[in-house]
């Protein structure tokens, strides 16, 4: 079987990608993404142009290999809300989100020999509750968010955040749609339980 490698060093993406029990590999892809935030404006087009361009940066020299490349943005009444990078941000991020609804955008491109090039996106709506200062304060204390798209951690305390979340596939939250992905990776070839 051909090689697979995950164009991350996502803790997040490794974790979800193992529930397959498929040997693989992890590469950083080392791909500059801010250029591309700077010239695409539609944030679908940009996380599809992220996905594929982490994968091709790692399927260059890995020609015989399937690389799976993923993109994600968490987007708020047009606005990206991007990984707060301090408690502060994070605290403001939350009081703007809390009470709305806001979507998360996540591509995957999966690139092998051949020419093999699929893409999809998944979209997901997420209602946050509404929130007070303190349980924000609260949150970003004992979760430590500062490091994530729109300053929570869904697969962690941050689940109660929210009221309700709309997806085909709430492994997409966390970065890498398995349901779709198992379904591909079997078209291909892999064997996943």
């Amino acid at each position: 079987m051909n090689p697979l490698i995950l164009a991350s060093t996502s803790p997040y993406r490794r974790e979800l990608l193992e529930r397959l029990q498929i040997p693989f590999e992890c590469m950083d892809s080392k791909v500059d993404e801010d250029p591309f935030k700077d010239d695409i404006t539609d944030p679908l087009i940009l996380t599809k142009t992220l996905a594929y361009e982490k994968a091709k940066a790692i399927f260059k020299d890995h020609p015989d290999a399937y690389v799976i490349g993923g993109d994600q943005i968490s987007l708020f009444q047009g606005e990206v809300l991007g990984k707060p990078g301090n408690v502060e941000s994070a605290v403001i991020q939350l009081r703007k989100v809390s009470g709305h609804s806001h979507e998360l955008i996540t591509s995957t491109c999966i690139l092998g020999p051949k020419g093999y090039v699929y893409e999809w996106t998944n979209r997901t709506e997420l209602f946050m509750r509404e929130l007070s200062l303190e349980e924000i304060k609260r949150y970003v204390e004992k979760d430590d968010p500062i490091h994530c798209a729109g300053s929570y951690k869904i697969e962690s305390l941050g689940i109660s955040l929210f009221d309700a979340i709309h997806t085909q596939d709430s492994t997409a939250i966390v970065g890498l749609p398995l349901l779709h992905l198992s379904a591909k990776l079997r078209e291909i070839g892999y064997i996943t339980p």
